[in-house]
């Protein structure tokens, strides 16, 4: 069956004390609406549609870059969550199958929640709620059932004393078929004063149209809503605490589990090492048996089995590591690839370059790869030595097994097995350094600078 995911992102927000749209504050190193994609990804979409309203074009932009075949439409006013959907509903006229409702704030949701609520409604439910549990009702809407039939949906502030003490509340997460959920939506009226139009009320819509609804439980944990930076705080801490806990079960060895952070989409193979300190961003994916040792930051790269990276290194995005590459302390690289068995150990920078098979490249060398417009390509081969302090300006090329001097700029291309130097001659002048000492420590006192002897 046919779904189209609606998910709802208008939310402004100011409970964060931010000018950035709630959904895009980020989690897990991507924004929040990229969590509620992931979720609704389970359904495996026909159609996705996101609902924005404050900082709607940031948020069309996020939602573009995170996948570009959403369809995007703005809520001009904010009138509720029914007011949300019935927003998207003129996008889906037509439309045969299931609607889905999300919501940007809500990154918990399960992949396995919504492939059971999705049986429910091939079950024979017209309508389904996703309902918890609630340790503390208190705020929370309440399901009223009769059996397996959700009745209706009633808020906080509108339950009796009897439904009050009902703990099976609403997540505002639904799935309806669409046939049935459009023409109530079109019903929905406002809410008294507040002007809003509730989504929860078209339950009791359907019911009085004769349509069967139902619930499904999940963990209160799932359904947490992000209205606060604490709030944002203590879903980040929930979301480590589960990749942490699942790299352990899948045979990663974290020395120190509650100092490395993953991203939403870290992979990490079997017998893996991860010392302290480490953090993972976006698009990162490291091989079986490799080791990222303490104090490194990986974004967007790939580190192949028995590499060795930091400590203290930085991987950017574009990273290639092959297997048994050696990145040591206090090395960057970025858009590179580092071919097998290939050493850059200590306090050098590699970016938009290609280091071949092999190769060693000493402390302090520098890629010059910016001209402060374009950035240019450094190519070294296979088991070319670079000394330490190189600095090659790009675009250049270093050939097989050659070598470079201490201390050289190389900005010409250097051929294989060749050794290259490029640096002035050293000239020793005795005496002069005391002459110049002594000639700067009398300036410095007749400038009134304090003792001369510095």
């Amino acid at each position: 069956m046919a779904t189209a995911l609606i998910i709802l992102a208008a939310g402004q927000g100011t409970r964060m004390n931010s000018d950035l749209p709630k959904v895009l504050h980020s989690l897990g190193g991507v924004p929040l609406l990229a969590h509620a994609l992931q979720s609704g990804a389970a359904a495996e979409p026909e159609r996705l549609i996101v609902v924005t309203g404050h900082g709607g074009e940031a948020v069309a932009a996020a939602a573009h870059a995170l996948n570009p075949d959403i369809e995007i439409v703005h809520q001009e006013e904010q009138l509720g969550t029914g007011h949300a959907v019935a927003a998207a509903a003129p996008r889906l006229e037509g439309f045969e199958g299931d609607v889905l409702v999300l919501y940007g704030d809500t990154p918990f949701i399960r992949p396995e929640t919504i492939t059971r609520m999705q049986a429910a409604r091939r079950g024979g439910h017209d309508i389904v709620v996703l309902g918890f549990n609630a340790r503390e009702p208190g705020r929370y809407g309440r399901l009223v059932m009769n059996g397996d039939q959700l009745e209706r949906i009633v808020e906080a502030r509108d339950a009796t004393a009897e439904e009050r003490a009902i703990s099976l509340c609403n997540s505002g997460v639904l799935i309806a078929d669409a046939s049935v959920l459009m023409p109530l939506l079109e019903r929905l009226e406002p809410y008294n004063s507040s002007g809003e139009y509730y989504l929860t009320d078209v339950v009791a819509l359907a019911r009085e149209a004769g349509h069967k609804a139902g619930v499904v439980i999940c963990d209160e944990a799932e359904t947490l809503g992000i209205n606060t930076r604490e709030e944002l705080a203590r879903a980040e801490s929930l979301f480590q605490q589960e990749k942490r806990r699942a790299a352990a079960e899948n045979g990663i060895t974290l020395i120190a589990p509650e100092t490395v952070f993953f991203a939403i989409d870290t992979v990490i193979g079997r017998d893996a090492l991860i010392e302290p300190h480490v953090v993972f961003g976006p698009g990162v994916t490291v091989e079986s048996g490799a080791r990222i040792r303490a104090f490194s930051h990986l974004e967007g790269c790939h580190v192949s089995r028995g590499a060795v990276v930091g400590p203290y290194a930085r991987l950017r995005p574009g990273a290639e590591l092959a297997e048994d590459v050696r990145v040591g302390n206090f090395v960057e690289i970025k858009n590179a690839r580092i071919e097998e068995g290939a050493k850059v150990n200590h306090l050098s920078y590699v970016g938009d370059a290609r280091v071949g098979e092999a190769a060693n490249i000493g402390a302090g060398t520098i890629t010059c790869n910016y001209d402060g417009v374009m950035k240019h390509h450094t190519d070294i081969g296979a088991r070319a030595f670079i000394g330490s302090d190189t600095m090659l300006v790009a675009p250049v090329k270093v050939g097989d097994g050659a070598m470079t001097a201490t201390g050289s700029v190389i900005t010409e291309d250097v051929p294989a097995e060749a050794l290259a130097i490029a640096r002035a001659r050293q000239e020793v002048k005795p005496g002069l350094a005391k002459k110049l000492f002594a000639r700067l420590r009398a300036l410095k006192a007749k400038a009134g600078g304090g003792s001369a002897k510095g």
